[in-house]
């Protein structure tokens, strides 16, 4: 009996393997690089602004560099008076008008942190999602399991433009149904504001993990007396928990870090509020507004509160897929 194989085959096949292999490394690490660099740019510019007040201070308008009571030897004024023009004779003549010098904006200091903005995210962001959780969840069940319905090809269409929506717009029907109908800005109007932008991507991802849960697990649950609505709860959804938390991340990723929406619903607040019926901070909102700053050291700050955003975010990730990791290895 003679084994026959294709060995002259072989090393044409080896050589399109390793190729394909080289490509899916260097693809991999064109999709890599562009996160390492700028997360590693967002930490170089702004790592000076990192620091225990800046965790735990809130705002605090900035004020001219101390000058550690040093005196200008060329006026025998304090040197916190070197902006002032005393040229023409000030001691000889006291009544000669002083002109102010062209302010030194590198001189001026920043202080305060962006502790406000960090619990402002955490409420603003949470509650969206408390909003936009059952919503999204209950709208991917019926897109998976009642995939024919007509009424399920309109959801699917709506979920596809709202999550394509300009997020300004979202933030523009916010402020026209709630701030303008309320006469206030406040957090919980940017929350049912980003609350529009969570729910198509929680609803898609929650169709297409429940579509991976083959379909012999909806008969068990048949075979073993269980309602369609009570074995699709009980089994299908558990079974694709860790996608949906997955799609959950996601929309509170892309909730915490928009911007328009916020801009026109919370107004911003420069002290530590807890209050969702009133204006509220955020980290994308202080990001911009400290990046418009003419004060050099306030834009130096919004490169690290871009930085804590994006820790926020990434910390959030990894606790979750710890926890998730966790539940499974325990069931």
């Amino acid at each position: 009996m003679t084994l026959q194989t294709n060995m002259l085959n072989y090393g044409g096949r080896r050589v399109v393997d390793r190729t394909l292999r080289g490509c899916t490394v260097v693809a991999t690490a064109i999709a890599i690089i562009p996160l390492v660099l700028i997360i590693g740019y967002v930490l170089v510019v702004g790592g000076s602004s990192l620091n225990v007040a800046f965790f735990t201070q809130t705002y605090m308008p900035p004020v001219p560099a101390d000058s550690g009571g040093a005196v200008d030897p060329a006026t025998g004024l304090p040197a916190d008076f070197a902006g002032i023009d005393v040229s023409g004779g000030t001691l000889a003549d006291p009544n000669a008008p002083v002109v102010p010098a062209e302010p030194d904006l590198t001189q001026i200091q920043a202080q305060g942190g962006v502790l406000h903005g960090i619990v402002g995210t955490l409420l603003i962001t949470l509650v969206g999602l408390l909003f936009a959780l059952p919503i999204g969840l209950m709208a991917g069940i019926f897109l998976a399991e009642y995939p024919s319905n007509s009424l399920a090809t309109g959801i699917r269409f709506c979920c596809d433009v709202l999550s394509g929506a300009p997020s300004i717009v979202i933030g523009v029907v916010g402020y026209t149904l709630l701030v303008q109908q309320a006469r206030t800005y406040s957090g919980l109007a940017g929350a049912v504001a980003i609350t529009f932008l969570m729910v198509p991507t929680i609803a898609r991802t929650t169709e297409e993990m429940l579509k991976l849960v083959p379909h012999a697990v909806r008969e068990a649950a048949m075979a073993m007396g269980a309602p369609k609505w009570y074995g699709t709860l009980t089994v299908v959804v558990p079974t694709a928990l860790t996608g949906i938390v997955t799609g959950a991340l996601l929309a509170f990723a892309r909730g915490a870090g928009e911007t328009a929406p916020l801009l026109l619903t919370i107004q911003g607040n420069s002290n530590l509020s807890y209050d969702l019926l009133a204006p509220m901070a955020a980290l994308p909102l202080l990001t911009y507004k400290y990046i418009e700053s003419p004060f050099p050291a306030e834009n130096q700050l919004a490169w690290g509160t871009a930085f804590v955003l994006l820790l926020l975010v990434l910390g959030v990730n990894l606790l979750v897929r710890v926890v998730t990791t966790r539940i499974k290895g325990g069931v």
